[in-house]
């Protein structure tokens, strides 16, 4: 499909890949997409953050790039890595020819050998992906500091080979859920948006777009409940990724509405913690009345 150049074409590209965007994100996805900015995406845990990116990919025809961060994450690990096994075999091989040590060498690191992880197929791929830099407040301030050229100049640098820059910039898309607080360097690099519990309304309508098979009255049971439970004093509140997944496990046992039974008989769906669940326990009734 053509990209969408306004922001309301976005929107309805998102809504037809059953994401409901709205205008401050859907801006500031359309801003990143032609003004080649990256827009960091910061949130309650559940709201959405890591779909939209997974949707745009699908709306515009690119591919999906993911690079989940974590505790410990490295460049090698992101970037690229030499496959040094099949560099090993190689050089038995050439060494059975009696090839000359700098033939050897030359060929040893060529990109028959070069591993691509996420950052380097990104840039390689250009404006026909989207990478999605996941959580990147799990990975370490030198990790977050070593994104700071990608995010500038779209560019690699591999010593053996030379540096690879982006055809045409990727759009970037990266989210937090705000376990530590960013540096002020990455920020500046970066579009901001903020993506927070949508209203009921707005819930409810988007449980309805992902599971079409859920009856209203049930989608509105559910979002009633899921509200409460995030007044409650959770150690894990749920997101809207939870109360699509009750309103789908509900549906998908048959149940037309949510009582004390079928609310009991579903948590797992939306309580995710053992603490957690003596204190939803306690609200059952309540939860399944609406109050």
């Amino acid at each position: 499909m053509a990209e969408p150049d306004t922001v309301a074409g976005l929107t309805a590209a998102l809504r037809d890949g059953a994401y409901l965007a709205d205008r401050g994100l859907a801006t500031a996805l359309l801003v990143g997409l032609r003004l080649h900015r990256p827009v960091l995406l910061e949130g309650e845990v559940g709201v959405g953050k890591t779909e939209v990116a997974k949707t745009l990919a699908t709306v515009l025809g690119r591919r999906l790039i993911r690079l989940q961060c974590y505790e410990g994450i490295d460049t090698a690990q992101a970037l690229y890595e030499w496959d040094y096994a099949r560099q090993l075999l190689r050089i038995r091989a050439l060494q059975d020819h009696q090839a000359e040590s700098g033939e050897v060498v030359e060929q040893l690191f060529g990109p028959e050998f070069l591993v691509e992880r996420p950052l380097l197929a990104a840039v390689r791929a250009g404006a026909g992906a989207v990478l999605l830099v996941d959580e990147i407040d799990r990975a370490d301030d030198e990790f977050e500091a070593f994104l700071l050229e990608l995010l500038s100049d779209f560019q690699v640098t591999v010593p053996e080979i030379g540096t690879i820059v982006a055809p045409s910039p990727p759009l970037v898309v990266l989210t937090s859920n705000r376990t530590r607080e960013l540096h002020d360097a990455l920020k500046r690099r970066c579009l901001y948006h903020w993506l927070g519990y949508p209203g009921a309304d707005r819930e409810v309508e988007i449980v309805l777009v992902r599971e079409p098979g859920v009856e209203e009255s049930l989608a509105r049971q559910v979002v009633a409940a899921v509200r409460r439970l995030r007044e409650l004093d959770l150690a894990k509140p749920p997101g809207v990724a939870e109360t699509i997944d009750w309103a789908r496990m509900l549906r998908f046992l048959g149940e037309r509405t949510l009582d004390e039974r079928s609310a009991g008989d579903t948590l797992g769906a939306v309580v995710k913690d053992r603490d957690d669940l003596d204190v939803v326990r306690e609200h059952l009734a309540e939860l399944a009345s609406g109050g």
